[in-house]
């Protein structure tokens, strides 16, 4: 087996898990698909329906016009302006929420994923919070309540708090300390709190920079330690499984490219 032909590789064998000889298999995934990280592609190789080796490769611009989005408002405030604590609340609820539509699309709940980013709209378009909690409550109450859902995410992706520390894991990737329905559930409680302070006026703490995916430093975006312990996620996974433990890291790409803070408004 192997060799090329009419320019596509052939399958090779190799020992897989189980000691057997199966068709080995080079199967990337991205940097274009439904509800998938902008930019990111991931390199699998598999055998059989188990991805036995995985990579990451960005494809980022190396200068972004603007800061990352979901990041902005933390990095504003340390580079000396004002910041309030409801803004940063509405882009973190707001982020959580992009965060958790792209998880369910990925399970296949398309109705709830789009109940999800219709609410993040709304916080992003500054709604009053009773309005934000009342669309809130049944999203929320119907993703925390479906056994379906969790049995479905269930055992994927686990990352205890130990690895997550050793690779460097920040926000809400550490907090769950386990798998990918845990990972939601930790989204969704940031959600219910970040809408409690979403008409908070009091000013941002310019030294509390824990932005939606962990810390927010520029050295070492939070980012990019999601992107580093990826693949050892993946490796031993069923590969109809790959992407839900993707969309239950959900890395922002935009965190690695150099993050200019400036004093400027927002860009919407």
């Amino acid at each position: 087996m192997g060799g090329v032909i009419l320019g596509l590789p052939m399958a090779e064998r190799a020992d897989d898990r189980d000691g057997l000889r199966l068709d080995r298999l080079h199967v990337p995934l991205g940097p274009a698909l439904p509800d998938w990280p902008a930019g990111l592609v991931v390199h699998t190789e598999l055998q059989g329906d188990v991805v036995q080796r995985a990579s990451v490769e960005s494809l980022v611009p190396p200068s972004p016009s603007r800061p990352a989005f979901w990041s902005e408002p933390w990095l504003r405030s340390a580079a000396g302006a004002p910041v309030t604590v409801g803004e940063a609340a509405r882009r973190r609820c707001a982020a959580h929420l992009d965060s958790v539509g792209r998880f369910l699309a990925v399970a296949g709940w398309r109705d709830p994923a789009a109940a999800a980013h219709r609410v993040r709209d709304q916080v992003l378009g500054d709604a009053p919070v009773v309005d934000i909690r009342s669309r809130l409550r049944p999203l929320t109450r119907r993703v925390r309540t479906s056994w379906t859902l969790r049995r479905l995410t269930s055992g994927v992706g686990t990352l205890s708090s130990e690895q997550a520390q050793r690779y460097g894991v920040t926000g809400p990737a550490l907090l769950a300390d386990g798998d990918a329905y845990g990972r939601l559930l930790v989204w969704l409680e940031e959600i219910d709190r970040a809408a409690d302070a979403c008409d908070d006026t009091s000013p941002l703490d310019a030294h509390a920079l824990n932005g939606p995916r962990g810390r927010i430093a520029p050295e070492a975006p939070a980012s990019r330690a999601l992107l580093d312990v990826l693949p050892a996620l993946l490796e031993g996974t069923e590969f109809a499984c790959a992407r839900l433990v993707v969309a239950s890291l959900d890395p922002d790409l935009d965190e690695l490219a150099p993050q200019h803070a400036h004093s400027g408004h927002a860009h919407g």
